[in-house]
């Protein structure tokens, strides 16, 4: 990284960087109506809103707090013209969206493993907001890579008082932009502002330049759809035609609509297991129970890749852009066989490992995925209390044969494991099921994450027992079996996949005509040895990704697997 990259942070400025010097007409209007907001605050006391995390949101809390695990960041990389991007638009944007999505700005305090809060101090005027927004935004002169592995590898972002931030890096050595030409009036347009296109040297040309921005926030804060709704508002705000005085007018807007008059119930988010409720009946949480079980006992694995202890975990994410034509033509197969290529990754990832000549071949291959549940809520907020900063995913399995039958071609097994994989996916999605194994899951994940940090908190004191070791099946007093007995079978996981989906669904791009998206990455901080899969389209190119831990596995069986699962890409679907 480089020495400028190192420097810190500038204090809280609308004036601090080069090219972001603003007219007086705008800094009078800016302070007048920021004046106002003062005034009008001096008389309105400090509200305080706080709530206790709920059991997954806890399951992702716990295990973040000594290496950041799970802290989430989306990159993207666009151009846009050097008004767009300077700091007092970008810090306006931010501060607005930060009002409308209370989370962001809460903090996490722990009183016990099972009492952990977000407490959120509302703003006290629009001036505060942009000052809270400022203090959290940060620019760096960096590259892509050097700005994505210092967020992974490096010291962390982000903490517990500090739940999410935003970096916006220009690299320094980037060659100059061809100017951008500017849009053609319409002539209705034209006439009514008496524009004169009879020379073009009166016509005012910008300058594009490369920026990229790296959105990071905690995961028990909301989850990849989250980001990439924000990603899109705050493009929509910072590269549309809302000029810088409209959207200080609108910080004040959104300020007053919200803390004018303070509401006295609690206005932060629902935890997942809340905006999903279930009749609080006993035989209802007997069955619930039941039926958890048994689909826990379905899960058989085994294929695992070999791993390493490493004192340093080391985080890497290569990717590969699939060309329009190409993504297209390899959507187009995917339908005519079925399936979604989220079902043909499945495949890509079973076929591959089949190939390396992985595990035992009895073994099946378990792969995990994130199941939406927004489809499943049914506590809704009203506006303007309706933010979608909320955690709100759970997971799913499928689990596909690892060996490569013979006497059959090697496409129709693919094509026929994709199938698998879309059946199973789909099954789980439309299960009834859905909300009652959520809360079962949630339970599970909650009870494992408290034993844990609490076993990692007496490790770090030196104060740590092993537990004493639960008594042998013979042990125990004989007692009617109340689920049928089946053999123990491993429920290892190979890998994760993070299948994202058409995200031009998403971004609106022609909401943001100044600014360009053409570079999307996705991800978190992860554990040592740690695995994920992410495909998605994005300006209509097929993106695939591999985040893994480069110390955490043996020789290099990640990129013999990587290869594979490339190679097989371009056999199956062209």
């Amino acid at each position: 990284m480089s020495a400028i990259a190192e420097l810190p942070t500038p204090p809280p400025s609308t004036v601090d960087l080069p090219g972001d010097l603003i007219d007086n007409a705008r800094l009078d209007h800016m302070q007048t109506a920021l004046a106002n907001d003062m005034s009008l605050a001096e008389s309105l006391p400090k509200a305080r809103y706080q709530r206790k995390m709920g059991e997954t949101e806890l399951s992702y809390f716990l295990p973040s707090r000594q290496i950041g695990v799970n802290d989430m960041y989306l990159h993207l990389g666009f151009k846009a013209p050097e008004r767009v991007a300077k700091r007092s638009r970008v810090c306006t944007v931010w501060a607005i969206l930060r009002l409308r999505h209370p989370m962001l700005c809460a903090r996490a305090e722990l009183y016990d493993y099972g009492d952990v809060r977000f407490i959120y101090d509302a703003p006290s005027s629009a001036e505060d907001a942009y000052c809270d927004a400022d203090a959290n935004l940060e620019y760096r002169n960096q590259s892509k890579d050097e700005l994505i592995d210092d967020y992974l590898n490096g010291p962390r972002t982000l903490s517990n008082t500090k739940l999410s931030y935003l970096i916006v890096a220009e690299t320094p050595t980037s060659p100059g932009l061809m100017p951008t030409p500017p849009r053609t009036p319409s002539p209705s347009s034209a006439a009514l502002f008496d524009v004169e296109m009879s020379s073009e040297d009166d016509i005012h040309v910008e300058q594009q330049r490369e920026y990229e921005l790296l959105i990071c926030a905690m995961h028990f804060l909301g989850d990849g759809m989250a980001l990439h709704q924000f990603a899109n508002d705050l493009f929509g705000l910072l590269g549309g035609a809302t000029s810088d005085e409209q959207l200080s007018d609108m910080l004040q807007a959104e300020w007053r609509t919200r803390w004018h008059v303070a509401p006295e119930e609690c206005i932060l988010p629902a935890a997942l297991e809340d905006n999903m409720p279930l009749p609080p009946l006993k035989f209802r949480r007997v069955a619930a129970q039941v039926d958890f079980q048994l689909s826990q006992q379905r899960l058989v694995g085994g294929q695992v890749f070999p791993r390493r202890k490493h004192p340093e975990r080391h985080t890497v994410v290569p990717t590969v852009a699939f060309p329009e034509e190409r993504t297209k033509a390899i959507l187009k197969k995917c339908k005519a066989h079925g399936v979604s290529i989220s079902a043909a990754l499945f495949a890509i990832c079973n076929i591959a490992w089949a190939r390396m000549g992985g595990g035992s071949k009895a073994a099946p291959t378990l792969m995990y995925s994130a199941l939406n549940l927004r489809p499943y809520f049914t506590a809704k907020r009203a506006a303007p209390w309706d933010s979608y900063w909320h955690l709100a995913i759970g997971y799913f399995n499928v689990v596909l044969p690892s060996f490569l039958p013979s006497g059959t071609t090697a496409e129709r097994t693919f094509w026929l494991r994709a199938r698998q994989a879309k059946e199973q996916s789909t099954r789980a999605a439309k299960s009834p099921l859905v909300a009652s194994r959520t809360h079962e899951m949630a339970v599970e994940r909650g009870e494992r994450a408290r034993a844990w940090a609490k076993e990692d908190d007496e490790r770090d004191r030196g104060t740590w027992v092993p537990p004493t070791p639960a008594p042998s099946a013979e042990q125990l007093p004989e007692r009617e079996a109340v689920l049928p007995a089946r053999a123990k079978a491993s429920a290892a996981a190979l890998i994760g996949l993070s299948l994202l989906g058409n995200l031009d669904g998403i971004y609106k791009h022609s909401a943001f005509p100044d600014t360009e998206l053409h570079t999307l990455t996705t991800g978190s901080r992860q554990r040592h040895g740690a695995m994920l899969l992410f495909g998605y389209t994005f300006k209509g190119r097929l993106w695939i990704s591999l985040g893994y831990d480069s110390n955490g596995f043996e020789g290099d069986v990640v990129g013999r697997f990587w290869k594979e699962a490339l190679d097989c890409v371009d056999e199956f679907l062209g």
